[in-house]
Order: structure tokens, then C-alpha cells, then sequence
């Protein structure tokens, strides 16, 4: 199924314009952080702090340059990947940046994580002409390949998500009055935006809207304000912590609408669990990517790969937690780009393989779900599938929805 195309805003840029060129292998061409023997990559990740539930992927991200570096590295050159903690804070994110440019001198931002930190460092590292390549965000700004042509996105963008949420509310509840609680900051507010667009002229179906701070302790009240409006449905636009606090507050307060859960929060080790299985049962999100808890991938061959990755490069992690299943798809999308640079390790020259993909598959993405790229479009990933909580995992139904063009 396809929905409506998200537009690239404002155009291409002049920057990539041009035609994405295949690997040039004639002559050795380098910028900071790339040699014959290395290639330097910097990273920021909430190690410490309330979002400090994705530290896990900056060390699946580790982890899966430490498998490459055994196999070769690229081209011979080892991965140096170097992750500084921001605690998920925009201010220390800016900090951390700084150093890994000025100091340190990678050749590129890769897969830093949430919607404000990287919000605070873009205009710097689009004026230093850095690649920030694959944010782990989907705000929808990531595809502006007109104003900032050194940023791009991965994951699917939370306005196109929230749509998709939106448009399953009006084609399945009767009589809907929805609640909705949002991180306040523009992470949620790209959801909210896009829920908004999706019910359109029924816009008056939200009784309640509520929001919370990263800094709040709980979202206790927040959930006790939802019910008394009389809310039937729950659209739950929160981080991990707050998200499990949400399904466990309702769970004890006796509300059970039809649950909506954005997709970052989806992980099974580090929601569901915390929040109680049986508090979990019938919540609805959109999937993309294959979930280590699913017993329909227990021999899928991506994912016994997967699986033997965990084993030798992350031993004793949680094999159930998905954010480290997204730490291997935004690294093999990175490797692949790396590989198509050649010698050609220059800044402009990684930015140019980065946006020209087409439909290529990442092995744990789920079926029909590919990376496509090119100068005008900066949205790697488009497509989900939805899925219902059951058990201790979760169960997806319908058809994958696209915001590919047809």
C-alpha cells in the first residue's frame, strides 16, 4: 500500500544536484579522518541520563565495526569509531560535537541519536561541510536537502508513521475520542504534526492533549488527566522510560483504550518488559525492521546472523532488545556506503554514495521494506508495517504501507 509521498522540503540542493557517481578507484583522495589504513567515525549517544535506554545502540554500533575491522576493515582500512556521551542533552550534545570534529577529526557524524541533540548540531556541521549521515531520529527535517544537503535521516520519518496511526484510528474506531500524550520537544512535535494531518477534518476527535518534560520524574499524572477526559484511544508519543511508565500507570488506573505506541518505543527488553507483559497486550505500532522476539525469524538466515554477531561481538546483551537490531541496519547501510567511496574518502564524496541507493536491502528489515536514496531525496527508509502486542512479543497484521512513490 502506498500513502502519500513525503515531499523533499524546499528542493535539491546544487550540492548533489549531479548524478551520485559510482566508487572512483584511480586516485587516493582524502579529508580529515580518512588515511591508506583508517577511517575515523564520530558518534554521540545518551550513555547516561533518561534516554540513557539507547545507549545500547551506540555499542551495537561498536560492536558491528569491531566485526568488519576482524573481516578487513574497508578496503583495508580499519573503522575507528569514536562515541561520546550527551546524556541527551543538546547543549553537551554541541560539546561533544565540536570535539569530535575539531579534535578528533572524523570524517563524519554517523547515526547520532534523538531529535534535539541533533537538531542543536546541524547548521554547525552543515557550515563545516561534516556528513551527518543516517540520524537515529525520523523527525521529518532530516530530508531538507535543500537548506542543510550534509544531513540525512534513516529510520521512517514520525510525521509519515503518525499517519499511518491516524488514518488505522479513522478506519477502525467508531465513535473515537483520543487522547494524547507527546514529548515535549520536536521529536514529539513531528508526530503530533502528522497525527494531526492524518485525521484531516476529524481533528476534533483529540479531547485531550498532554505533554511531558525529559526531566519530569513520571508521567503519572499526565496518564490519570487522559482518562478522566474520556479518551478511548491512546496515542503514546514518549521515549522508552516514560513509554513503559505510561502502560503500566494505565494498567493500574484501570484505563485500557486501543494503544497506539510510536515506533521508538517498540522495544520489547526495553518497554514491555519494564512495563509488564500482561499491561502490553493489544498496543498497536508500525514495524520496520525484524524483531528478535518473533518466532517467525527463528530461522530466518538474516537473523541467525544476527543472532551470531550478538554472540561473539556482544556477549551476554539482551538478544530481545530491537535497538540492537538497529544498530546493525544503520551500520550495514553505513558499511555499504563507506565501500561504495572507494579512495575517494572525501567528505563530498561520502555524501554523494550516501544518496544513491536504490532499494537496496538491509538484511533485518522486514520484507518489502528497502533503502532508497538520491540527491533530491534524503529518506532512506519509507515503509512499515503495523503490529499488535501479544504475549511477549509482537505480531504484525495487513499489508506493508509506503510513502514510496508508486
Amino acid at each position: 500500500m502506498t500513502i502519500g509521498r513525503r515531499m523533499v522540503l524546499g528542493g535539491a540542493s546544487a550540492a548533489w544536484a549531479l548524478a551520485a557517481s559510482p566508487p572512483s578507484f584511480a586516485r587516493k583522495q582524502y579529508d580529515d579522518g580518512a588515511t591508506d589504513r583508517e577511517i575515523k567515525i564520530g558518534n554521540t549517544n545518551p550513555y547516561s541520563g533518561p534516554g540513557s535506554s539507547y545507549g545500547v545502540i551506540g555499542k551495537g554500533i561498536d560492536a558491528y565495526w569491531k566485526m568488519v575491522n576482524d573481516r578487513g576493515g574497508i578496503s583495508g582500512r580499519m573503522i575507528r569509531f569514536v562515541s561520546l556521551d550527551d546524556g541527551y542533552s543538546p547543549p553537551k550534545t554541541v560539546e561533544m560535537v565540536r570535539q569530535l570534529v575539531e579534535q578528533d577529526k572524523v570524517l563524519c557524524l554517523f547515526n547520532p541519536l534523538g531529535a534535539a541533540p541533533n537538531t542543536a548540531i546541524r547548521k554547525y556541521l552543515n557550515q563545516k561541510k561534516v556528513p551527518q549521515l543516517f540520524v537515529a531520529s525520523g523527525a521529518s527535517k532530516w530530508g531538507d536537502v535543500f537548506h542543510f544537503p550534509w544531513t540525512m535521516g534513516f529510520q521512517p520519518d514520525f510525521r509519515t508513521e503518525a499517519i499511518i496511526y491516524a488514518r488505522h484510528v479513522l478506519s477502525t474506531v467508531k465513535d473515537a475520542r483520543i487522547g494524547v500524550l507527546m514529548h515535549n520537544d520536536d521529536y514529539g512535535k513531528d508526530y503530533w504534526e502528522g497525527f494531526k494531518e492524518g485525521l484531516g477534518k476529524n481533528a476534533d476527535l483529540v479531547v485531550k492533549h498532554t505533554s511531558y518534560e525529559m526531566s519530569d520524574p513520571t508521567v503519572d499524572s499526565q496518564i490519570i488527566q487522559l482518562k478522566d477526559s474520556g479518551a478511548n484511544v491512546f496515542f503514546n508519543i514518549a521515549l522508552p522510560k516514560f513509554a513503559a511508565q505510561a502502560i503500566r500507570k494505565a494498567a493500574e488506573i484501570g484505563w485500557k483504550p486501543i494503544h497506539y505506541l510510536n515506533n521508538v518505543s517498540s522495544s520489547v527488553a526495553s518497554t514491555f518488559k519494564p512495563a509488564g507483559y500482561e499491561n502490553g497486550q493489544g498496543i498497536i505500532t508500525g514495524l520496520w525492521m525484524k524483531d528478535p522476539t518473533d518466532r517467525q525469524w527463528k530461522d530466518d538466515a538474516a537473523m541467525k546472523a544476527w543472532r551470531d554477531w550478538m554472540a561473539t561481538y556482544l556477549p551476554g546483551a539482551n538478544q530481545d532488545d530491537s535497538n540492537y537490531v538497529y544498530a546493525y541496519a544503520a551500520s550495514f547501510l553505513m558499511e555499504q556506503t563507506l565501500r561504495k567511496c572507494g579512495d575517494d574518502l572525501t567528505r563530498e564524496n561520502v555524501m554523494r554514495q550516501a544518496a544513491n541507493f536504490q532499494k537496496l536491502r538491509v538484511p533485518v528489515l522486514l520484507p518489502g521494506v528497502t533503502v532508497s536514496t538520491s540527491p533530491t531525496d534524503f529518506y532512506p527508509v519509507q515503509a512499515v508495517q503495523l503490529a499488535r502486542f501479544k504475549g511477549e512479543t509482537w505480531e504484525r497484521f495487513g499489508e506493508v504501507i509506503s510513502a514510496e512513490e508508486s
